[in-house]
């Protein structure tokens, strides 16, 4: 499948590719070792209009495709994770204000979003309700002109760092789903502020943390559709969102087999380079094969989103199971072939592989998207 870009598209990538090499690369492992959020890679993407992808140029934004979006967070992910996050999420916590927000809304928030000058977070995690959201706990009780809320959201991306906040709530808790809502928590709203942040085994350079609530006013203008829409909206976001993770993923996968292949060529034993081993040429082709299929499924997903197709989610739920297996894969092959060097801080195989582990489960584990797939399936045999 041969993915067609306009000339503007094909600069872009080009450019990023290019930024990539020059300026994320470098610092990746720094990163990675510091575990702090990266805001002078984040001021880098925002200077060069990268995080201004995901939205429509009537907000400031540079209304680019999906695909296109998907390549960039590829391209970022080759080298750094953690920085192709930053694209990600950014979509992901604005995703639900372009969907349900109203234009009033979206002029508010978006428009800051776009220039990278505000970052953006999606609360819907808690500690007792990750894949099961009915078991969501925090309440929003309305209150006059204001909403109340109280609760703690957790394993939040951007958590502390985010000025706009999508966090979901419930406000009827005896609907089930049907009871939760989403508002738009700005950063400094009294009530609202950072919990615990969380030490993680990858993306170490993301800030991931809990959001508590503690009788937290928000206005009413700050709710996103009706009552009750909340989990619909979370829901549509996810299905739009999830092939970023999948090119995280593919880009994960990508940067430890360029990194094995030119390792295989160079390092020499037996008095020849390890690539001329039938046995390092089947895994480097099995890595190929992999992560080649897996670029197919993502860009797929992404041509499907701008098509408009009403099944894109499937193929989303594909793209994102079968790319992040896929990193998990490639990975650890990616450090077998560089051996006990595989297995030192002083090559990044060994961070990819820490970094590839999440993206199988967060934004809906691949247990999860299977079921979906499965559904899907049994849907269309009714």
């Amino acid at each position: 499948m041969a993915v067609q870009l306009g000339a503007e598209e094909k600069m872009l990538i080009d450019m990023v590719r290019d930024l990539v090499r020059e300026r994320v690369a470098p610092r990746a492992a720094e990163v990675d070792a510091t575990g702090e959020f990266p805001w002078d890679i984040k001021d880098l993407l925002a200077q060069q209009d990268i995080l201004a992808m995901p939205f429509p140029e009537e907000y400031g934004g540079l209304g680019s495709s999906e695909v296109t979006i998907l390549m960039v967070i590829e391209e970022l992910a080759r080298a750094c994770a953690t920085t192709s996050l930053i694209l990600c999420v950014q979509q992901l916590g604005a995703l639900p204000i372009l969907l349900a927000g109203t234009d009033d809304q979206k002029r508010q928030w978006i428009p800051r979003l776009a220039t990278g000058e505000w970052l953006a977070a999606y609360a819907l995690t808690e500690p007792g309700s990750g894949s099961d959201a009915a078991a969501m706990r925090t309440r929003a009780v309305r209150d006059g002109d204001h909403y109340v809320l109280n609760g703690l959201k957790h394993f939040i991306t951007n958590a502390g760092i985010a000025h706009v906040n999508t966090v979901f709530a419930i406000t009827d808790p005896n609907a089930g789903v049907r009871g939760i809502t989403a508002f738009v928590v700005e950063d400094g709203t009294p009530g609202f502020h950072l919990g615990k942040v969380e030490n993680k085994m990858g993306i170490r350079g993301s800030q991931t943390g809990e959001l508590v609530f503690e009788d937290c006013h928000v206005p009413v203008a700050n709710r996103l559709g009706k009552d009750g829409d909340g989990f619909k909206i979370a829901m549509s976001t996810l299905d739009r969102t999830r092939p970023g993770i999948a090119a995280q993923a593919l880009g994960i996968a990508q940067g430890a087999l360029d990194f094995a292949v030119a390792y295989s060529k160079q390092r020499v034993q037996f008095k020849r380079p390890i690539g001329d081993n039938q046995g390092i040429q089947f895994m480097l082709a099995d890595m190929e094969i992999q992560t080649e299929a897996a670029r197919q499924l993502v860009y797929h997903a992404g041509e499907m989103i701008d098509q408009g197709a009403p099944d894109f989610g499937h193929y989303s739920a594909i793209a994102k199971t079968f790319a992040s297996d896929t990193a998990i894969d490639v990975t650890n092959d990616a450090i077998q072939v560089l051996g006990g060097y595989g297995y030192m801080k002083e090559f990044p195989v060994e961070r990819m592989m820490r970094d590839a582990k999440i993206t199988q489960i967060y934004e809906g584990t691949n247990q999860i998207q299977r079921i979906v797939i499965a559904r899907n399936l049994q849907k269309r045999q009714s």
